[in-house]
């Protein structure tokens, strides 16, 4: 079982968590939802979101709106590609 394949950067539990939502759909997460659904804190989740940014993993979007502005976050193609990258190794490691 060979687990350096692995990508590390995807693998760290709360990076992992991020990926996983942001795949799951086509559309992308508030910051906020995605704080609500990983209960993570405000500090936690924006050092990882800014890690898998700079891998080029992620990009964000600030929206200016009615009372307060919102920042949006989704995968690129090189984050989902990685994605799917890591999920192969993984189905590989789990299937021997």
């Amino acid at each position: 079982m060979d687990l350096s394949k692995l990508d590390k950067l995807i693998h760290e539990k709360a990076r992992l968590g991020i990926m996983s939502l942001l795949v799951s759909r086509a559309d992308r997460w508030t910051f906020q939802d995605l704080k609500s659904e990983l209960k993570m804190s405000d500090g936690n989740l924006i050092t990882h979101l800014r890690t898998l940014a700079k891998a080029d993993f992620v990009v964000s979007e600030k929206m200016e709106g009615v009372g307060r502005s919102q920042t949006f976050y989704e995968l690129t193609e090189e984050g989902r590609s990685a994605f799917k990258s890591y999920i192969a190794e993984l189905e590989k490691i789990l299937r021997r």
